[in-house]
């Protein structure tokens, strides 16, 4: 009984310190002002076929409406200092303390290769951002190998101030990740990336995009998973989070909260939390 209790207030506390993860479409600033309140942190994507612009609009005009933004800082879409100071003064310019700066998918536009060499560079502006995201690998990444992300982690912790892990949907990944990371050194607080609830077909096709195949196999292998995926309101990620819990609430684990992937099904996303905590705070009562 108390183990169950201890996963349900894990459970909770974590859905409260649920951040969610937007694409800059036309249509999101809409959907967000509509459907998610304003304590909810946001974080906003960057691509190369939209570009950092987009990005930066979109933080800039919900921070004017009081949210917390997170844009992400996509290394490889960045020139070089010059662009990387202007871009400081733009954020910083509108009260943004907060950037989460992964690789990115584009080919290098000019000096930074990596996240590391651009986090370098942000120290040698004076560190504008109180709050820098950096990206771990729960699963195995397609380019990287799994001993150079926790290094590559390690290499950041001076620059950083958390780690937000990728997408998986193996729980069972989770608590040696989490392990490994922390016998390494790395003390950082984490943020574990999560989907939201989103249409199956459409949740396999990001998440082959953004290098999780091995959770796309772990989906192949366990039918059940793809039967939660095909119903109505798609994958709630309530099973996942319940089993991921008894890791994440470890004394040491320093799991703050969540990162949702909402692939911008937004209203859904913020119904599927609610409606998540209502009925764990019920069962609790």
């Amino acid at each position: 009984m108390r183990n169950k209790l201890s996963v349900r207030n894990t459970m909770v506390d974590l859905l409260g310190h649920a951040r969610y993860e937007v694409l800059p479409t036309p249509s999101t600033e809409d959907k967000i002002l509509e459907h998610v309140p304003v304590e909810r942190g946001i974080t906003i994507t960057a691509s190369p076929t939209k570009g950092l612009d987009a990005t930066f609009a979109l933080a800039e005009s919900l921070s004017a409406r009081g949210y917390a933004v997170v844009p992400h800082l996509a290394a490889r879409m960045v020139t070089g200092r010059a662009e990387l100071a202007e871009i400081c003064e733009r954020l910083t310019g509108h009260g943004i303390t907060r950037v989460f700066v992964p690789g990115g998918d584009a080919e290098p536009a000019g000096d930074y290769p990596d996240a590391l060499t651009l986090l370098e560079d942000l120290k040698e502006l004076g560190s504008p951002f109180s709050h820098v995201g950096i990206t771990g690998y729960p699963e195995s990444h397609p380019t990287i190998t799994d001993d150079m992300t926790i290094q590559a982690m390690w290499d950041k912790r001076r620059y950083a101030t958390h780690v937000v892990s990728n997408l998986t949907f193996d729980p069972g990944v989770i608590a040696g990740w989490l392990n490994r990371m922390r016998t390494r050194g790395i003390t950082m607080p984490l943020l574990l990336g999560m989907p939201g609830p989103v249409e199956r077909t459409k949740l396999l096709a990001m998440a082959t995009r953004i290098g999780v195949g091995e959770s796309t196999k772990f989906l192949v292998k366990h039918k059940g998973t793809f039967a939660r995926l095909a119903a109505p309101g798609g994958f709630t990620g309530e099973k996942f989070l319940e089993q991921c819990a008894p890791a994440l609430g470890k004394p040491g684990a320093l799991v703050e909260g969540l990162h949702v992937f909402t692939f911008n099904q937004i209203a859904e996303t913020e119904a599927w939390r609610t409606a998540m905590v209502d009925r764990l705070t019920a069962r609790v009562g």
